[in-house]
This record gives C-alpha cells, structure tokens and sequence, in this order.
C-alpha cells in the first residue's frame, strides 16, 4: 500500500492485524499521518475516527504515544480522542495537552487540577494559554510550573495574576528572570519588578518595558553609573552606552523626557549619543552641534532628533554648565547636578512641565526647594520693607 495518502480499508485492516507492537505502532503513525495530511470525509473519516478509538486503547505504550505524536497538533481529531490521550500516562499524554487544540479550557482546567507538574507545564506551554488558566496555574502550579507560564509570551496573564506571582516568588530567580524577560509587561508589574532583580535585568526592563518617566531615568542613570564606574574597575559588566542608546530607541525608550532628564545629571555622554541616535547622525557629528559656540548648532539638532523646542534652554544650561566644568571641575558629577538643577529653578522653571521639574528637585533635594522660599521669602520681605521706608523697592528673582 502508499504510505502517502490513498489508504484504503483494505490497507487499514491489513496493518491492524500484524501482532506486534512495533507494527501496530507504526501502523498508528500512518493512520494518523493520513488522517492530518488528507483531511478526510465521510465513511473514510468515521472509519479513520473508530481505528482512533481503537489504538488509544492498545496496550502498548509505544502504540498509544505513536498517535499521540502524530496527532497532536491536528485540528480535526475527535474530542473524546484528544481527552483520552491527554488523560493516559505521561509520554502519551504531554504532546497532546502542549500542543492540541481541541482540549478545552474545562478540558485543561481538569489536567491542571490532577496537581501533575509534568502536565501543568505543558498546559503552561501551550501557544496560547487563556486568562482562566494562567490564574489556575498560577494558584496551583509549582515554581517549575510559575516560571513556564511567565516565560510564555502566547500566555495571557491578568494584572491580579501577575501581582499574586510576584508576591509569591519575590525570592524566586527562576520566575522574575522569564518574567522580566516577557515581551510585554504591565507598567505596575515591570516596576515593581525593578526592586527584585539583578542589575542585568534591571537594565533590561529600562530598554524593553515601560516604565513611568522617573523609574526609567532612574534605571538609567544607574546603569551609566556603572559604566562610569567599569572604566576603573576591571572585570564590572555595564552596558555600553552606544549599546544601551540602540536598545532604548529599538524599543521605542528614547523618549526626550529620559534624554533631558540623563543631561540635568551630567550624563553629556548618554545625551550627545541619544541626541545622535534620534538625529541619525554620528555622535562625533552631534558633540560638534551640541558643543558649537553658536545656537544655531543644538537648534538644528533638537530639530532633527525631533526634541520639543520647550526643552532647548534646559538643553542649553546644561551644555554650558558641562563646557565650563571641563575648563576647571572635570567630571564632577555631584557637582554638575547641584549647579544645573540650581540653574534649571531659577532660571526655566516656567518653561519646564512640573513633572519633570519635579524630578529635578527631588534628585537635588529638597533643600534645593527650600533653599529657594528661603531667599523668595526674604527678598520679598526686604522689598516690602524698603516700600514701607520710602526707599523704593527693587525686583524679586
């Protein structure tokens, strides 16, 4: 007979009656090759359906786990067939509840609650893996069984489902590593997620996931510090910043606020190659219009890197403060921060979005504020008494 696809009843009957196991196992495999590769109707189906139900009794392991493997990733195949297999031992059932189709959500509900971790990973293996059952593994899957289900992208993992693994293997390495490694993550999961990983990981939620504005330039400003850091001390693994600039902007992270945010630190590096990055242009290019005496150089490239003109003064404070620092601090970091953010309050705080003004203080310290009402409070205090006295007044900064 053909072992490609005109099987007839006559064929069937002929490999069905060889006694071995060995036979009837291939035997199996070419029945349910056939049956997926032809998709056959009527009479030829029902008869290709009852040799089914008759082989998922067979028994042979060997003969079972032979249309086990064959018929696992078929649409067609009776239900009560896919149920059978999935409820047989272990190496027949696994290729059917990892990859069949036709087991159901109450179907895989059912093989989730027999508490088989074997069988619970491949639910959580499956290309798709509903809400309902992500909670279900969640709840009653092992670590092995966690790690599987976070790992899965095809998975869909509710909020509350996410928050619940979290608080159940903070301490788990092998759940937060696939976890964070999802390609998409709620922005609540990914935070909390940068508290409980190590620093590798840290750096790749910045790049991949989003994160609230503040997180993220903090993320990133950690990672610089260690790539500052690793030139001084041998062996450190931090992220390149040309590296780390071309998986923020892959990853659709390069965003003006995180490049603003890096220059107020004294990150001129990371904002010269970012600025570079979103210009397309060299970075030897962008250090050119960056550090050019002129305007005209940053206005062009905030243009080109499409940046919002409201952030070019900040922009500009920070060239200068960096262009004067080279002159007679070198890279005194702390020291750049306290003068640019001194600079930035009282010079644009009414060009700067509260938000990231706010970030700016919080990194200063609140005594930057303070120190601000501080010398508001006097000088307004000063004027008025001057006006009270007859000497006329003179204006607050």
């Amino acid at each position: 007979m053909s072992t490609q696809s005109n099987l007839s009843q006559a064929d069937v009957l002929k490999l069905l009656s060889e006694p071995s196991a060995e036979n009837r196992a291939e035997a199996a495999r070419k029945v349910g090759t056939y049956f997926t590769e032809t998709s056959p109707t009527g009479a030829e189906r029902e008869l290709a359906e009852d040799i089914f139900r008759a082989l998922v009794k067979d028994a042979e392991v060997r003969v079972r786990k032979a249309l086990s493997e064959t018929l696992k990733e078929n649409p067609s195949i009776p239900a009560d067939v896919a149920r059978t297999l999935a409820s047989d031992v272990s190496e027949v059932a696994l290729p059917v509840i990892e990859f069949s189709s036709v087991l159901t959500d109450k179907d895989l509900l059912d093989i989730i609650g027999t508490d088989d971790p074997e069988r619970q990973v491949a639910v959580a293996k499956r290309a798709t893996v509903s809400p309902d059952i992500a909670d279900a593994l969640a709840e009653s899957g092992d670590e092995a069984v966690v790690s599987t289900l976070v790992g899965n992208d095809g998975a869909q993992i509710k909020d509350a489902t996410f928050a619940r693994v979290l608080d159940k293997y903070s301490g788990s390495d092998a759940v937060k590593t696939p976890l964070a490694k999802r390609e998409k993550l709620p922005l609540a999961v990914a935070e909390r997620l940068v508290t409980m990983v190590t620093e590798s990981l840290r750096d790749h939620l910045v790049t991949h996931h989003e994160l609230s504005p503040s997180v993220a330039a903090d993320l990133l400003l950690e990672s610089r510090e260690r790539a500052t850091v690793s030139l001084l001390t041998p062996g450190t693994n931090a992220p390149d910043v040309l590296s780390l600039v071309d998986q923020l902007h892959k990853n659709g992270r390069l965003s003006p606020t995180l490049i603003i945010r890096a220059l107020c630190m004294g990150d001129m590096t990371f904002f010269e190659a970012a600025l570079a990055k979103r210009a397309g242009i060299s970075v030897a290019n962008a250090w050119q219009l960056v550090h050019d005496k002129g305007q005209l150089g940053l206005t062009k490239l905030f243009d080109r890197a499409e940046m919002p003109a409201a952030l070019l003064h900040v922009a500009r404070i920070g060239t200068a403060i960096s262009e004067e620092m080279r002159l007679t601090s070198g890279d005194d970091r702390d020291l750049f921060r306290k003068v640019m953010i001194e600079r930035v309050l009282t010079q644009v705080d009414q060009d700067l979005d509260s938000d990231n003004l706010d970030y700016l203080i919080g990194k200063l310290g609140r005594k930057a504020l303070e120190l601000r009402f501080f010398q508001q409070f006097w000088c307004r205090y000063f004027s008025a008494a001057l006006v009270v006295g007859g000497y006329g007044s003179f204006s607050c900064f």
